[in-house]
């Protein structure tokens, strides 16, 4: 690993092999998190909204203004049976040349400071990974790698693209396997694995509560229901047209052929249905005259509705002038017997207080 006050280039190959700890190692390695713990692979990643929130934080205060720059930080959670959790993160000095990326600089001590410090309020969470904003690999990832190795046996980059018009989910995982090329070294390279969004009850809790000052019950959802199908729409749009982006550069012998993406694209078209069958088509029409059936039938409840209300506006209001209820007649033939009855007291008061005057 690099002098932490130097920059770190990317030009070496990382060719880190994992390593299983024995008791004797243990002992002498007591400031190593990953000391006396198997290995194990790393099968999925689940991100919680904590995580989130802080990475997106953090890159507003820091990288917000400049062009092209990213912010990295630690992932701090759990591993059970090659899934990782990842419940905490926080940030850490870093920076990068801009006219060579592979050149970097991080703060390791401010690193393992932050790392003790929340030990102390959470001993279960340890050092899973790191972070970036990407929002794509970088030259400088491979030495990240390598320099968390110190920490965990398997780390995981988790890349959280915090650009509002991405659609989707936001986050991408991956981790290091050793690829071996006939005549070279083994190098390490970047596999994708499983990521997905998770939640436990209270943090579910402290969302929903986040977001009463965005979502208001009171407005109709229908709008926001159409704008999240466009989203959705949208995402898979992109995704479609990576996937012809990538099949045309195999055509042309830019992209060498992948095996397990070509059984995975396979599979996609199998599962499509074919809509030139006529029972399917047939089912496809009925539904969809369902669905319109109740539309219209809501179309209509709603035109009597208003056409009721507006008879009964002008029956109220016949000639411009106000036609009384009964009840209203009632109170104010109420009100008027009240009246006359104040106005007799109050002469009667007056007529006693003029005969005393006069004796």
């Amino acid at each position: 690993m690099s002098d932490p006050s130097k920059p770190t280039s990317s030009s070496t190959t990382a060719t880190t092999s994992t390593t299983t700890d024995t008791p004797s190692n243990k002992d002498t390695n007591d400031n190593n998190p990953t000391a006396g713990f198997v290995p194990r692979v790393v099968e999925s990643v689940v991100v919680h909204p904590l995580v989130l929130l802080s990475v997106t934080d953090h890159y507003n205060r820091v990288a917000r203004d400049a062009a092209n720059r990213r912010v990295v930080g630690v992932l701090l959670g759990e591993t059970w049976k090659g899934r990782v959790d990842v419940t905490n993160s926080f940030a850490v000095p870093f920076e990068e040349d801009p006219r060579e990326p592979g050149i970097f600089y991080l703060d390791h001590d401010y690193l393992e400071i932050m790392y003790t410090m929340f030990k102390k309020v959470s001993a279960k969470e340890r050092i899973v990974g790191f972070y970036s904003t990407g929002p794509k690999i970088r030259p400088a990832d491979l030495p990240l790698d390598k320099l968390f190795r110190k920490y965990t046996s398997n780390p995981v980059l988790v890349i959280i693209d915090i650009r509002p018009e991405v659609q989707g989910l936001p986050i991408q995982s991956y981790v290091t396997v050793e690829t071996i090329i006939e005549g070279r070294e083994a190098v390490r390279t970047f596999a994708h694995i499983p990521s997905e969004v998770g939640a436990y009850e209270a943090e579910e809790v402290g969302v929903e509560h986040l977001l009463r000052d965005i979502n208001d019950p009171s407005v109709s959802t229908l709008g926001a229901d159409i704008r999240h199908k466009l989203n959705g729409l949208q995402g898979l749009f992109s995704r479609l047209k990576e996937i012809s982006t990538y099949l045309e550069r195999v055509l042309l012998g830019k992209l060498p052929p992948n095996n397990e993406i070509m059984y995975q694209i396979q599979t996609i078209l199998t599962l499509l249905p074919n809509i030139h069958i006529d029972p399917l088509r047939t089912s496809f029409f009925e539904i969809t005259n369902d669905q319109h059936l109740a539309l219209y039938t809501a179309s209509l409840a709603r035109s009597v509705i208003a056409l009721h209300d507006l008879v009964t506006n002008k029956a109220k209001f016949k000639d411009g002038e106000v036609v009384p209820d009964e009840k209203e007649k009632e109170n104010k033939e109420k009100d008027n017997k009240d009246k006359d009855g104040k106005d007799k007291t109050k002469e009667k008061t007056d007529d006693k207080d003029k005969k005393t005057e006069k004796k």
